[in-house]
């Protein structure tokens, strides 16, 4: 059993992680980040949910690039094969649910 207060937590450096769960293959973490994360496509399906912050989530759909700006206690829902990248806003803190190992 773990309480994480997810408003105190600070990694050392942008984009680092607390695991705070691994179940049947799929990983449950907080990230601390305050510098964009880079294009990417994740090889499973991936759910982020922005605890703390804002982060413009930038996203290609049909080929075209388009972004939302998330706020706290929204969700981005990245289905295989969605190219995306996140740009905070300042400090942010991430819930990121995915398959264990995803790249």
């Amino acid at each position: 059993m773990e309480i994480i207060k997810s408003k105190d937590f600070r990694a050392k450096k942008a984009w680092d992680s607390k695991q705070i769960a691994c179940m049947n293959g799929i990983t449950t973490k907080l990230h601390w980040t305050n510098k964009p994360y880079i294009w990417h496509t994740n090889d499973g399906e991936e759910v982020f949910v922005v605890l703390d912050g804002q982060v413009k989530m930038y996203y290609k759909e049909n080929d075209e690039e388009k972004f939302c700006l998330l706020n706290v206690g929204d969700i981005f829902y990245a289905s295989v094969g969605t190219e995306h990248y996140a740009h905070p806003i300042k400090e942010a803190r991430i819930l990121v649910i995915e398959k264990e190992n995803s790249v």
